[in-house]
Protein backbone atom coordinates (compact mmCIF):
# COMPACT_ATOMS: atom_id res chain seq x y z
CA UNK A 1 0.00 0.00 0.00
CA UNK A 2 1.11 3.43 -0.79
CA UNK A 3 0.32 6.39 1.39
CA UNK A 4 1.20 10.15 0.81
CA UNK A 5 2.49 12.41 3.39
CA UNK A 6 3.09 16.11 4.12
CA UNK A 7 6.89 16.92 4.81
CA UNK A 8 5.08 19.54 7.29
CA UNK A 9 2.01 17.50 8.82
CA UNK A 10 2.03 15.25 11.40
CA UNK A 11 3.82 12.01 10.87
CA UNK A 12 1.85 9.32 9.89
CA UNK A 13 1.61 6.29 13.38
CA UNK A 14 1.50 3.48 10.93
CA UNK A 15 4.93 1.64 10.09
CA UNK A 16 6.21 2.24 6.59
CA UNK A 17 8.77 3.01 4.63
CA UNK A 18 8.92 6.54 4.48
CA UNK A 19 10.30 7.75 1.08
CA UNK A 20 11.08 11.88 0.14
CA UNK A 21 10.28 12.16 -3.28
CA UNK A 22 11.06 16.08 -3.83
CA UNK A 23 14.50 16.64 -5.66
CA UNK A 24 15.20 19.58 -3.03
CA UNK A 25 14.97 18.83 1.11
CA UNK A 26 11.85 20.79 2.84
CA UNK A 27 12.96 24.20 4.40
CA UNK A 28 12.74 24.35 7.48
CA UNK A 29 13.05 20.91 8.56
CA UNK A 30 15.88 18.57 9.87
CA UNK A 31 16.60 15.35 9.31
CA UNK A 32 15.78 14.18 12.70
CA UNK A 33 12.00 16.03 12.55
CA UNK A 34 11.48 14.72 8.86
CA UNK A 35 12.36 11.42 9.83
CA UNK A 36 12.77 9.18 6.45
CA UNK A 37 14.14 6.57 5.79
CA UNK A 38 15.07 7.04 2.16
CA UNK A 39 15.46 10.43 0.21
CA UNK A 40 15.48 9.59 -3.68
CA UNK A 41 15.70 12.95 -5.51
CA UNK A 42 16.55 11.41 -8.54
CA UNK A 43 12.72 10.59 -8.81
CA UNK A 44 11.48 14.06 -8.32
CA UNK A 45 10.53 15.69 -11.82
CA UNK A 46 13.15 17.50 -13.56
CA UNK A 47 13.58 20.89 -12.36
CA UNK A 48 12.84 22.18 -16.02
CA UNK A 49 9.38 19.97 -15.69
CA UNK A 50 8.90 21.59 -11.98
CA UNK A 51 9.81 24.91 -12.79
CA UNK A 52 7.23 25.03 -15.97
CA UNK A 53 4.25 22.85 -14.13
CA UNK A 54 5.00 25.46 -10.94
CA UNK A 55 1.56 23.34 -9.29
CA UNK A 56 -0.77 25.00 -11.59
CA UNK A 57 -3.90 22.85 -11.75
CA UNK A 58 -4.79 23.35 -15.26
CA UNK A 59 -1.02 22.32 -16.56
CA UNK A 60 -2.11 18.86 -14.16
CA UNK A 61 -2.67 16.29 -16.53
CA UNK A 62 -0.07 17.80 -19.15
CA UNK A 63 2.40 16.98 -16.15
CA UNK A 64 1.34 14.02 -15.23
CA UNK A 65 2.07 12.43 -18.76
CA UNK A 66 5.64 14.38 -19.21
CA UNK A 67 6.71 13.30 -15.27
CA UNK A 68 5.30 9.25 -16.42
CA UNK A 69 7.93 9.92 -19.40
CA UNK A 70 10.65 10.82 -17.46
CA UNK A 71 9.92 8.05 -14.76
CA UNK A 72 9.87 5.88 -18.02
CA UNK A 73 13.26 6.51 -18.59
CA UNK A 74 14.81 6.93 -15.42
CA UNK A 75 17.16 4.27 -14.24
CA UNK A 76 15.65 4.79 -10.14
CA UNK A 77 12.34 3.88 -11.45
CA UNK A 78 12.52 -0.22 -10.82
CA UNK A 79 14.39 0.32 -7.98
CA UNK A 80 11.47 2.23 -6.27
CA UNK A 81 8.63 -0.61 -8.05
CA UNK A 82 11.20 -2.79 -6.25
CA UNK A 83 11.11 -0.87 -2.76
CA UNK A 84 6.93 -0.29 -3.33
CA UNK A 85 6.24 -4.27 -3.73
CA UNK A 86 4.58 -5.70 -1.15
CA UNK A 87 5.34 -3.22 1.22
CA UNK A 88 3.60 -0.57 3.00
CA UNK A 89 5.31 2.98 1.32
CA UNK A 90 4.93 6.63 2.68
CA UNK A 91 5.64 9.08 -0.52
CA UNK A 92 6.71 12.26 1.80
CA UNK A 93 6.29 15.75 -0.04
CA UNK A 94 6.99 19.38 0.89
CA UNK A 95 4.66 20.99 -1.80
CA UNK A 96 1.88 23.36 -0.31
CA UNK A 97 -0.51 22.37 -3.04
CA UNK A 98 -1.46 19.09 -1.46
CA UNK A 99 -3.89 17.84 -4.84
CA UNK A 100 -1.44 18.57 -7.04
CA UNK A 101 2.02 17.81 -6.92
CA UNK A 102 4.36 15.00 -7.61
CA UNK A 103 3.93 12.66 -4.84
CA UNK A 104 0.09 11.97 -6.13
CA UNK A 105 1.59 12.00 -9.63
CA UNK A 106 3.62 9.03 -8.16
CA UNK A 107 1.80 7.29 -6.76
CA UNK A 108 -0.35 6.85 -10.00
CA UNK A 109 2.19 6.14 -11.87
CA UNK A 110 3.78 3.50 -9.32
CA UNK A 111 -0.24 1.97 -8.67
CA UNK A 112 -0.04 1.19 -12.36
CA UNK A 113 3.18 -0.63 -12.44
CA UNK A 114 3.25 -2.48 -9.73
Amino acid sequence: MISISWAYGPESEKQAVRILVDRLWPRGLSKERLKVDIWMREIAPSDELRKWFAHEAAKWDDFKKRYFSELDENPRTEELLRLCRGKDVVFVFSAKNQQNNNAIALKEYVMDHL
